[in-house]
C-alpha cells in the first residue's frame, strides 16, 4: 500500500497483520479518487472505520486541510497512527479510538462539516451505514460534499440518504464502491 498522488505520493503505507480489516487496495483507492476528483481545495474528511487510513491519508495528500480519523481495533489504531505519523500528518490530524456509533455522537456536538465521508465498516455489519444517515440528517455533512461508502455487493444500501443521492457505483471484485452527492443545485 502506498499514497497514490498528491504531495505524499509514493509515500508506502503500513498494512495491518492478521485479517480482521480490508485495506483499500491501491487500484481501488486510485479508482475512488478518479471518481470523486483528483485534487481537492480544502475541506474536512472523516474516515470512520479508518484502518490504517489509507483513504484519510489520501485525501490529506490531494489537498484536503483536515481529516479526522475512527478506528476501534486497537492492532488497527497503533498502524493507524504510525502511518499518520510517517506522512507528517499529526498537526492535520485527529484520530479517535472508540467506536463509530460513539464517535459519531461525539462529532454532532462539534461545530464542524465534512467535505469527504468515507465509510468502510466490517462488511457484516450493515447497520453501520446508518452512521451516513445520521451525518446528514444532522448537517454534518456539506452540502457540496461527498460520501463514499465501500461494501460487499451483497449489501444493498438506500438510493439517497437524505438530500445525498447515489450518483455512481463501481465493482471491484466483491467490493463495491457507493458515491453520493447533493442533489441541491449550488446557491439554493
Amino acid at each position: 500500500m502506498r499514497v497514490v498522488a498528491g504531495e505524499r505520493k509514493g509515500m508506502p503505507l503500513k498494512a495491518i497483520a492478521g485479517n480482521t480489516t480490508r485495506p483499500t487496495t491501491d487500484k481501488v483507492k486510485e479508482s475512488i479518487f478518479n471518481i470523486i476528483g483528483p485534487f481537492f481545495d480544502g475541506g474536512i474528511a472523516l474516515d470512520l472505520f479508518a484502518g490504517s487510513g489509507g483513504l484519510g491519508i489520501e485525501s490529506l495528500s490531494r489537498g484536503a486541510e483536515q481529516a479526522i480519523f475512527i478506528e476501534k481495533d486497537a492492532k488497527a489504531f497503533q498502524v493507524l497512527q504510525e502511518n499518520i505519523n510517517k506522512c507528517r500528518y499529526e498537526e492535520d490530524t485527529e484520530l479517535f479510538r472508540i467506536d463509530a456509533k460513539r464517535a459519531v455522537k461525539a462529532l454532532l456536538k462539534r461545530d464542524l462539516t465534512f467535505k469527504y465521508v468515507f465509510l468502510d465498516p466490517p462488511y457484516h455489519q450493515q447497520e453501520y451505514y446508518d452512521l451516513v444517515q445520521i451525518l446528514v440528517d444532522n448537517d454534518k455533512v456539506q452540502r457540496d460534499g461527498i460520501i463514499l461508502c465501500e461494501h460487499a455487493k451483497e449489501v444493498q444500501l438506500p438510493r439517497n440518504f437524505g438530500e445525498f443521492v447515489l450518483t455512481r457505483q463501481e465493482t471491484y471484485g466483491g467490493t463495491i464502491i457507493s458515491v453520493y452527492r447533493c442533489t441541491e443545485e449550488e446557491g439554493e
